[in-house]
């Protein structure tokens, strides 16, 4: 008994302060949060708003890492494989997290079971506007006329697979339009021939595309949802076509395995960055609503997007090998 307990000490006195540490002490270095695409891009400015917020919190800095490359596949499967200890997060969002799961058929993670999500940090609406030259003014004109004329109009996206492209695809889907996809390297260079007239139709960002509405140059016809950006804008369903809902969303997810608590005290940081005055003007700027989530409020939220764009890439026919 008496070498029992003796051994009991032992193991107290040798373990129980890494036990210590290993409770309660998180974060004790820096985070790094992988961005899966270039630094200055949307996903970037959004990760290093709430990455500041989130280091105010949790007392330790938040490092913006930029792991770009395969349309956000590349920095994505290098989280999976991380240690799920915390320490490696990634700012999500809806191509790499949603799109890509049917886009790609050999799909190098799977968002499910590879990830714990964290929390859903912000949405950006998708604003359809049109060459000022094309006749229309309303959705319901469009959409008219891209029926009398199938085939004979264009539109343009920031390349084959992106969330742009896709939303286009949706939306022919629902209006039972045909018109003819123009990939570019980037939504920045299908605007610009846009403008040129190069083609007629585009769904976009609402911030690329504000400076060239307010010019005159582009019209806006209809927005995925409500933006204080663009007031004198109807969304989709009040220009008639309900139930079109495709966003750009934001969220930060773990590597599989991360502890629970590790995962809430995260999310509970995000939770609090997304409400702080600075990030909710910062999002603002860029067109995009700050949420924040439960983990069990974004799992629910990435399922139903990972269904919801898998229609939309199989009825496109749409496939990256």
């Amino acid at each position: 008994m008496k070498g029992t307990i003796a051994a009991l000490c032992v193991a107290l006195l040798v373990f129980g302060p890494a036990c210590a540490r290993g409770q309660g002490s998180y974060p004790s270095k820096p985070i790094r949060m992988v961005v899966p695409f270039n630094a200055g891009g949307p996903t970037d400015i959004v990760a290093r708003a709430v990455g500041q917020e989130i280091s105010r919190t949790l007392g330790q800095p938040v490092v913006v890492e930029n792991r770009l490359g395969a349309a956000g596949n590349i920095g994505a499967e290098m989280v999976a494989k991380s240690a799920p200890d915390g320490y490696t997060i990634v700012m999500g969002a809806t191509g790499a997290f949603a799109v890509n799961v049917t886009l790609y058929p050999k799909l190098p993670y799977d968002v499910m079971r590879d990830f714990a999500p964290v929390s859903l940090v912000t949405i950006v609406p998708f604003v359809l506007v049109v060459h000022p030259g094309l006749p229309v003014k309303t959705l319901d004109e469009l959409i008219k006329l891209a029926k009398a004329k199938p085939g004979q109009l264009s539109y343009g996206s920031a390349g084959s697979g992106t969330s742009i492209h896709m939303a286009t695809e949706m939306f022919k889907d629902m209006t039972g339009t045909d018109m003819v996809h123009i990939p570019y390297k980037g939504a920045g260079l299908a605007i610009v021939d846009l403008i040129s007239g190069q083609f007629q139709v585009m769904i976009a960002d609402v911030v690329s595309s504000l400076p060239h509405v307010k010019s005159g140059k582009l019209r806006a016809i209809a927005t995925a949802q409500r933006s204080a950006l663009l007031p004198d804008v109807p969304t989709f369903a009040e220009a008639g076509l309900p139930g079109y809902d495709a966003n750009v969303w934001y969220g930060v997810f773990a590597p599989a395995g991360t502890p629970r608590d590790i995962v809430a005290k995260l999310s509970g940081a995000i939770a609090k960055a997304v409400q702080t005055p600075a990030v909710k003007e910062r999002l603002a700027a860029q067109g995009a609503q700050a949420v924040g989530s439960t983990p069990e409020e974004f799992s629910v939220f990435v399922r139903a997007e990972i269904a919801k764009w898998a229609k939309v890439v199989k009825a496109s026919g749409a496939r990256v090998d």
